[in-house]
């Protein structure tokens, strides 16, 4: 992505877009060379079906990854949210059932029911494209819609038998509860097992990048802690 946001930069360039190996995902960067991850462009491209009436009930749906500032963005503007886990399949899964027509992930993927059944990346690019092109808006203003809160992502390595730690230990829940009573509806923390890893992934998002910083490090620092503790001993009974 650097070469390419110096790139645009460079050669004065009204945006760029930047594809995975297989081009079923696709990234930008606006005009001054700013970085334009997946939620930018899902929420620029739900307002602009929202604005023609072709957003089917208003619905646009994210995997729990994506940012809350796109969650605040879409109700500020009358569009619902609809979460899944984690993949581009549980997006389709998720759409498929319930009619909707716009969907996917922070990471690139997004997937318009209308064309296509998976993501495709050149018809994501397009249709950023379109956007920008049709209302003769920059980039960089149509993604000022929504403010990305500051984000962090903690892997704690824990037993495998312990990775539902976060939701049976009493001291760990409380820490989360402190954490976000703190944030006080102004971020999340989010807990994830891996599921090919013995690792508990830990996400916070806040107002503040150095106060989520601390939380999360301080929770893992919890969990290592719990989870390093021998496992109560069965009941032979």
């Amino acid at each position: 992505m650097d070469e390419l946001q110096r790139y645009v930069v460079e050669k004065s360039c009204d945006l760029g877009l930047a594809f995975d190996g297989d081009a079923d995902r696709c990234l930008a960067v606006d005009e001054q060379g700013n970085y334009v991850n997946g939620d930018f462009i899902l929420i620029i491209c739900a307002l602009d079906m929202k604005r023609k009436g072709l957003l089917k009930d208003d619905t646009l749906v994210v995997t729990v990854m994506s940012n809350l500032g796109l969650k605040l963005a879409a109700e500020k503007n009358g569009i619902k949210i609809e979460q899944t886990k984690v993949g581009d399949r549980y997006v389709l899964e998720n759409m498929l059932k319930n009619n909707y027509n716009l969907g996917g992930e922070q990471s690139g993927h997004a997937i318009f029911l209308d064309y296509n059944t998976t993501g495709d990346g050149l018809v994501t690019g397009l249709a950023l494209a379109s956007i920008v092109h049709k209302t003769k808006k920059k980039l960089s203003e149509l993604a000022s819609v929504m403010e990305e809160l500051p984000q962090i992502l903690v892997n704690v390595k824990v037993d495998s038998a312990k990775k539902d730690i976060y939701e049976t230990d009493e001291d760990v829940k409380k820490r989360i509860r402190e954490i976000e009573e703190a944030l006080d509806g102004k971020g999340r923390v989010l807990i994830r097992p891996s599921g090919t890893e013995p690792l508990l992934r830990i996400m916070l998002e806040g107002p503040d990048q150095t106060e989520i910083d601390q939380m999360a490090h301080s929770l893992a620092d919890l969990i290592m802690m719990k989870s390093s503790a021998p496992l109560p001993k069965k009941d032979p009974r």
